[in-house]
């Protein structure tokens, strides 16, 4: 066995399990972490986009980007099982469709598969006027409330920049690291 090899089997894997509306910005996020220097364009995500993001030589994150369109929201909890953490991305400038972001959320946090696994908030688009700030989308979203029996965080985000994406992935690490969730390494899985 390689060096290389030897090295990933010791690697702690951890699934993350990226949701939000459609057009809430997941896939900009999800690129923007991975190419942080590259411009690129984004289309709505028809199915799931899966990316590896190493964020340190310890453990990498699986993330699962999953299309938000009303049909695709169906299938969410297919994607539900072996989930480490939840990342559920907010466009803070949808006023419109901020109830039904919430009813999403809470449908999902109700899965037996997500029970008491971490939860990261994407406050997303704050570069946009008028968006909802961290603190509105904690109100709106009575997290205190439905996220009493785990470790949650909000970070504001403005996806298209990078700016708090980072940041929000730390925080998100260090509530997994903090639970003990069941990461695998390579061996185990």
């Amino acid at each position: 066995m390689g060096l290389s090899t030897s090295r990933e089997l010791k690697m702690k894997h951890v699934r993350i399990l990226m949701l939000g509306l459609d057009g809430a910005g997941k896939s900009t996020l999800l690129y923007k972490l991975k190419f942080s220097n590259t411009e690129f364009i984004t289309s709505s995500t028809v199915g799931f986009n899966v990316e590896m993001l190493p964020r340190d030589k310890s453990i990498a994150l699986t993330v699962w980007d999953v299309g938000g369109q009303s049909k695709m929201r169906q299938l969410w909890p297919f994607y539900f099982q072996d989930t480490d953490a939840l990342v559920f991305v907010v466009d803070c400038a949808d006023t419109q469709r901020m109830g039904t972001s919430r009813i999403e959320f809470e449908r999902a946090l109700k899965h037996k598969c997500l029970k008491g696994i971490p939860v990261m908030i994407i406050a997303n688009k704050q570069d946009v006027k008028g968006a909802f700030s961290a603190e509105e989308i904690t109100r709106r979203f009575h997290l205190k409330r439905c996220c009493s029996d785990r470790d949650w965080y909000v970070q504001p985000c403005c996806a298209k920049t990078g700016e708090g994406s980072s940041k929000a992935f730390d925080i998100l690490l260090s509530l997994v690291k903090k639970k003990g969730s069941h990461t695998n390494t390579q061996e185990d899985r």
